[in-house]
């Protein structure tokens, strides 16, 4: 047998392993790759279950408790992620996502990579009355795994995470999350691939944004977005401003509004289409590659306040636009499910750490964008932005 897999949490089975370290050893292979589940303590963290996976080269740590997250990613002594005013990861009980105002959200928001969804993946929404009917980014990334597996593959040098997260309640939407973190050994880069189900005897909807985020050292004054634009467009006025300088990131400025962009990408004949965030120096970066066709909606934020604000841009991939959830309804851009059907999405994350990784991955996005000209809108599309 190659492949040896550990049962982290199974609620159904009343399983749970509070810590557990894995190393090549164990497995009888050679090399310096590892796993390794923790509890964290203290403060907002109190709780939070971590699995840190060393694959000899590249290190990461997933976050069951918060939706599966994807924490941080470091190559080295380069750190893939942000410095978030919130000290997390920060434990779902301490994050009052229903709050009336509908931002709740942002109270626990710190990882690399969070999913906004399933139910409602934008704007808080809410109703006639002024109640919340949506809050911000959903609810997904605030509620912990009931099943976590880890596997280490010897024939196949791969390391796998996976989790399975349930969003549901009765009378209401039953979708389920499975989602798996793979790593070959030894290489920069890592996969995710997720699968959203519905449970339900019924029709469903889902929406399902990647909120993936870079701050220093990758993303600072300078630093740009290398992506195959088809048409861009800015989210609102305040973000028109902005329009001439979407790929680049500006200066810190106290208390500057947010930024954001929505586009849509160009893709080969397969649909595979490509995004990177180049540092100010040309040397490092990180890229994305992703189907257009199973995640149509691409956007750009930029939050440049000063550091202890949150200096951080995103690059967000999903199912549809950002939006309250009714708009993005009524343009066709929220996804059907029927009993039992699945929809899959995947991601390959890749860490650029010399100047010659970041110039064949421009190549390639140059080679996806090639003979299309870019669209540049300099105020909001209609039927991309309800603002």
């Amino acid at each position: 047998m190659t492949r040896t897999a550990w049962t982290l949490s199974d609620v159904e089975r009343d399983e749970h392993v509070d810590s557990l370290h894995i190393t090549a050893g164990e497995v009888g292979a050679a090399g310096d790759f590892s796993i390794r589940k923790r509890t964290l303590r203290g403060g907002l963290r109190e709780g939070v279950e971590v699995v840190e996976v060393d694959n000899g080269l590249l290190r990461f740590t997933v976050v069951p408790t918060r939706g599966m997250g994807l924490w941080r990613v470091e190559l080295g002594d380069l750190r893939v992620g942000w410095l978030s005013p919130v000290l997390g990861p920060v434990h779902p009980q301490f994050v009052p996502v229903a709050e009336p105002s509908g931002i709740g959200w942002l109270a626990g928001f710190d990882e690399l990579l969070c999913r906004c969804g399933l139910e409602s993946n934008g704007a808080p929404q809410f109703g006639d009355d002024g109640r919340l009917q949506y809050p911000l980014h959903g609810r997904i990334a605030n509620l912990p795994a009931q099943r976590v597996e880890a596997a280490i593959d010897t024939a196949a040098h791969a390391i796998a995470v996976e989790g399975t997260v349930d969003e549901a309640r009765l009378f209401g939407h039953k979708l389920r999350l499975h989602t798996t973190y793979l790593t070959q050994l030894d290489q920069p880069r890592l996969r995710i691939v997720d699968r959203v189900t519905n449970l339900s005897s019924e029709p469903s909807n889902m929406e399902l944004l990647y909120h993936i985020n870079f701050g220093p050292p990758l993303a600072t004054p300078g630093a740009r977005i290398v992506a195959p634009i088809e048409t861009l467009a800015p989210r609102d006025m305040h973000s028109a401003t902005d329009v001439a300088r979407w790929s680049t990131l500006g200066p810190a400025t106290a208390g500057l509004p947010e930024y954001a962009h929505f586009a849509e990408l160009v893709a080969d004949g397969e649909g595979r289409t490509r995004v990177m965030l180049v540092a100010a120096d040309g040397q490092r970066g990180v890229s994305l590659q992703f189907n257009r066709h199973r995640l149509p909606a691409f956007t750009i934020w930029k939050s440049q306040r000063l550091p202890e604000d949150g200096y951080v841009t995103g690059l967000e991939p999903g199912t549809n636009y950002p939006n309250v959830k009714r708009f993005e309804q009524q343009q066709g851009r929220v996804p059907q499910l029927d009993p039992g059907q699945t929809l899959h999405f995947e991601i390959d994350l890749e860490v650029h750490p010399t100047a010659e990784s970041v110039n064949a991955a421009a190549v390639d996005i140059a080679n996806i964008a090639r003979g299309v000209e870019p669209t540049i809108r300099h105020e909001p599309m209609p039927g991309w932005s309800d603002v």
